[in-house]
C-alpha cells in the first residue's frame, strides 16, 4: 500500500546503494520483534529526571481461552477474588487476559480489589490487555483509573500507574516507517510512478513510496513496495538518506527511508488500485518538473540518489548480525567502506 501522509509530505524519497549484499534478499518476520505484543520493559538511562522506558520481546503466556463476559452479577455477601496476574521485571503487575472473571460485576470487583493490594505491596505500572470479546470491561477498567495505552486489530491495551509520581511506563508507538525505492536501469533510465490519490502529488512523476508492514525489514519492504505497484522486480542494494517529520498522520511522526534498488526486470505492470501510471524516465526529465525546482529536500533525494549510482557517494548496506538482546539475527545498517 503506497504511503499516503509520506508521500505527501516528501514524494521522491528514495535511495540505497547498489551493493551486494549476501543474503539479504528475503524478510525475516519471525525473527522480527513485536515490541508492543510484549508486556515487559526496560528503562533506558538517561541524563533527565524523567526516565524513559520501552517495551522487551517477552511474550505474553497465555492460560486459556478468551472469556466472554455478561452482565451476570456478584453476590454482595461474596468477597472479591483477586485477578490471576504475575510481575514483571520492574514491580509492575501485567493481569492474565485468559483468566478475567465470567462477569462484568465480578470483574469490577476483582480489579478493585486487586488495585488495593497491589498498592498496598508497593506495586507500580498495570498492565491490562483486553481482546474484542472483552470489550466491555475497558469502560469499567477506565472508571478505576486505567488509561489507554494502545490499540491493535482485536485488543486495545490499558494502563495503571500507582504512585504519585511521574509515569516511567513506555508511550504507545510514536512513528510510521516508510520507504522511497530509486530504481535505475543500465540506461539511466528511473523508475516513476503517478499516484491515483487526491493529495497535493497527483499528477506528479514521483519515486515509488510505502509504509513498512509490521515486522518487515526495510530492505524487504522496499522491493516489495516497488513489486506491488509497478511489477518491476529488484534487489536492495543501499540505504543513501532518511527524512525525519513531525505530527503527520494521526498525529505520529514519520520516518522515510530512501532506499538505492537494482532492477531485475524491466516490464511494469502496475496496481491499477493506487497507481495511476508508471514508467522509466531519465533523471532530467524527472527533474524538470516544477515540484523539484520548488521542493529542496525532494530534489536533494534525487541528486544523492543520482551520485550513489555514479559511485560518488556511499550510504549504509544491510548486515545481518545476531544481538544478545534477543538472541536472533538482526540487520544493522552501515558504511563499510572504512571498515573498523
Amino acid at each position: 500500500m503506497a504511503a499516503q501522509a509520506a508521500i505527501c509530505q516528501w514524494p521522491v524519497f528514495s535511495g540505497q546503494h547498489f551493493q551486494e549484499t549476501q543474503g539479504i534478499a528475503h524478510t525475516r518476520d519471525s525473527n522480527a520483534i513485536d515490541l508492543f505484543s510484549s508486556l515487559s520493559w526496560t528503562c533506558i538511562p538517561s541524563k533527565s529526571k524523567t526516565q524513559k522506558a520501552k517495551l522487551c520481546s517477552s511474550p505474553m503466556p497465555k492460560k486459556g481461552g478468551i472469556h466472554v463476559f455478561s452482565s451476570n452479577t456478584l453476590s454482595p455477601s461474596m468477597p472479591a477474588e483477586l485477578l490471576d496476574a504475575w510481575d514483571d521485571d520492574y514491580n509492575g503487575i501485567v493481569i492474565d487476559s485468559a483468566s478475567l472473571p465470567s462477569s462484568a460485576n465480578a470483574f469490577a470487583a476483582a480489579l478493585r480489589a486487586s488495585l488495593s493490594n497491589w498498592k498496598a505491596k508497593g506495586k507500580k505500572g498495570i498492565w491490562l490487555k483486553l481482546f474484542h470479546e472483552q470489550s466491555d470491561l475497558v469502560p469499567i477498567a477506565i472508571q478505576e483509573g486505567f488509561d489507554y495505552h494502545h490499540a491493535e486489530p482485536g485488543y486495545i491495551m490499558l494502563t495503571y500507574w500507582i504512585p504519585d509520581e511521574p509515569c516511567m511506563l513506555p508511550t504507545s508507538p510514536s512513528h510510521q516507517i516508510g520507504i522511497a525505492g530509486f530504481v535505475i536501469n543500465d540506461n539511466r533510465e528511473i523508475l516513476v510512478v503517478k499516484e491515483k490519490s487526491s493529495c497535493s502529488c497527483v499528477g506528479l512523476w514521483k519515486l515509488p513510496t510505502g509504509y513498512i508492514n509490521k515486522s518487515e525489514e526495510i530492505f524487504s519492504g522496499a522491493t516489495r513496495e516497488v513489486k506491488e505497484e509497478t511489477g518491476v522486480d529488484t534487489m536492495f542494494l543501499e540505504m543513501v538518506a532518511f527524512r525525519h517529520v513531525h505530527r503527520v498522520a494521526f498525529e505520529k511522526s514519520d520516518l522515510l527511508f530512501a532506499c538505492m534498488l537494482k532492477p531485475l526486470s524491466s516490464e511494469i505492470t502496475i496496481d491499477e488500485k493506487e497507481i495511476q501510471d508508471a514508467k522509466w524516465i531519465t533523471p532530467e526529465e524527472l527533474l524538470a518538473q516544477r515540484f523539484y525546482a520548488e521542493d529542496e529536500m525532494s530534489r536533494k533525494v534525487i541528486e544523492i540518489c543520482m551520485a550513489t549510482y555514479e559511485n560518488r557517494y556511499r550510504g549504509f548496506t544491510a548486515h545481518q548480525l545476531i544481538s544478545k538482546f534477543d538472541g536472533k539475527l538482526s540487520v544493522l545498517y552501515y558504511n563499510n567502506s572504512n571498515v573498523i
